[in-house]
């Protein structure tokens, strides 16, 4: 009764709610939604629950697991940690490492099993971690901490075959070189012990892997091993998840390093007139990472090409009950069209639009002001397209560059935003690297006044020296949620 309760409350409150990939996402208490590198597991009821990595300032791991609850995958309710740690644990106390937990129900057990890479803080361990509950909400109970198979296990996902529901662990086995292999490892009927390896992806040196079903196909998505730094997410394909499977592929057009995200579980929604796949990834910010950023976006498959690619939308409304998602239309205004100030100027870009880009937005006086932007007196979201091409680097910056033997990476840039003058309300716009020529999108929900009046000043900053924003291409208003 509690879940249809929940189910039919978020339902009635939550009509056209959009998903807006890299934006500050908050749960209905206000709060930024804390739930990373985690999975998304759907009840008996049909209500979503997410569970992640719980990150504050000061403790970037072993935080525990998150737990929110959803009815449209827009609108989260939190409900505290599903796994806390316990002081003195000799795996789950906050001095552990808790990462990339999923969530899968034993229907043998009849309990919820919790799956996790455990480790220690110099990642010396390379363990998979198990908790259970009778509720998939928890409080979840550890049982154990083990090597699979006597192996290594790193980077964690799983996957649950919709045609016969097994379950399967999915894992990079360290980074030596001994390793670097990820591991398909299949669970007994219970969802609690591995059995056997049904594939190892060889020397690729992968991790972050995750898997997709189709009614015909198994798509394999992981990321390449960078760290926090994003790059560009590779998928296999095979008829079996014995195999064989095909040679990896780039999912995202090249050099946006899959729109700054890194892999980390897929979502298949079968609804009345459509299945889509979902792409659950994180934008980690390694000077931040509590107030990392989640990009879900639709995958587009095709499995008589025997492709998959992962596409961008800016702002888009996903019905779970259809199974359809419709992106949403925005209006355009251009930099070319704006008006700059200081220091910061116009300069030729043959890849931008208009062949203009504005550049030069450095510190608080040099500015670039876009006018006659119509608003409704509610709060829109705005997308904010950009360079931020700090690969190429600044002239005065120790080491070089990432593009450079021995360089280092900036991996974001900060601008101010200003509406209709009000620095009071200053708003901070972070920018991801992107590349030479590679134009992405971040975005911001801000408030405009009814009407065709309102101004959007974006500069830099100033905290005692100038903290430069990217080059800006153009923005996008788009319309209040229903």
């Amino acid at each position: 009764m509690f879940f249809s309760r929940l189910l039919l409350l978020l339902t009635a409150t939550t009509t056209a709610k959009y998903i807006v990939p890299g934006g500050r996402w908050r749960d209905t208490k206000g709060d930024l939604v804390n739930a990373h590198a985690g999975c998304v597991t759907v009840d008996r009821n049909g209500t979503f629950w997410l569970f992640g990595e719980y990150k504050i300032e000061g403790q970037t791991e072993g935080g525990g697991v998150s737990v929110y609850s959803s009815a449209d995958l827009a609108t989260w309710q939190p409900h505290g940690l599903a796994l806390e740690p316990v002081a003195g644990h000799p795996y789950i106390s906050p001095e552990m490492i808790i990462q990339r937990p999923k969530v899968v129900y034993s229907v043998e057990a009849k309990k919820y099993h919790m799956h996790w890479h455990a480790d220690n803080s110099t990642y010396g361990l390379l363990l998979q971690g198990l908790a259970t509950s009778d509720s998939i909400q928890g409080p979840y109970e550890f049982v154990s901490a083990t090597a699979p198979l006597g192996n290594w296990s790193q980077d964690f996902g799983l996957f649950t075959d919709y045609k016969d529901g097994k379950s399967y662990a999915l894992y990079s086995n360290g980074d030596k070189k001994e390793g670097r292999d990820v591991y398909l490892t299949a669970y007994d009927s219970s969802a609690t012990n591995l059995k056997e390896v049904a594939h190892r992806f060889d020397k690729y040196d992968l991790e972050a892997p995750t898997i997709v079903q189709t009614d015909r196909s198994y798509y394999a998505l992981m990321s390449h091993k960078t760290g926090y730094r994003p790059n560009n997410v590779v998928a296999f394909r095979a008829d079996s998840l014995n195999g064989p499977w095909s040679q990896p592929w780039i999912v995202s057009p090249l050099n946006t390093r899959t729109y700054n995200s890194q892999s980390g579980y897929t979502l298949r929604i079968k609804g009345s007139k459509k299945t889509t796949y979902l792409y659950i990834g994180d934008q980690w910010d390694s000077n931040s990472l509590w107030e990392s950023r989640y990009i879900w976006l639709p995958m587009t498959i095709d499995d008589r090409k025997k492709d998959l690619s992962v596409d961008w939308y800016d702002v888009y409304d996903l019905d779970v009950k259809t199974g359809e998602f419709t992106p949403i239309e925005g209006k355009t205004y251009y930099a070319s069209d704006a008006e700059v100030a200081g220091s910061a100027f116009k300069q030729e870009a043959n890849f931008a639009s208009n062949g203009v880009i504005a550049t030069g937005i450095y510190g608080n006086d040099s500015t670039i002001t876009f006018s006659g932007i119509e608003g409704t007196g509610k709060e829109q979201w705005i997308s904010f397209y950009y360079q931020d091409a700090d690969d190429m680097g600044f002239g005065d910056q120790p080491g070089g560059t990432p593009d450079r033997f021995g360089g280092t990476w900036q991996l974001r840039r900060i601008s101010s935003v200003v509406v209709n003058g009000n620095k009071q309300e200053v708003q901070t716009l972070f920018q991801r690297d992107t590349h030479k020529g590679i134009i992405l999108s971040t975005p911001l929900l801000l408030k405009l006044d009814k009407g065709k009046q309102n101004t959007i000043t974006v500069g830099g900053l100033y905290n005692g020296f100038d903290v430069k924003g990217a080059d800006l291409d153009r923005i996008v208003v788009y319309p209040p949620e229903k």
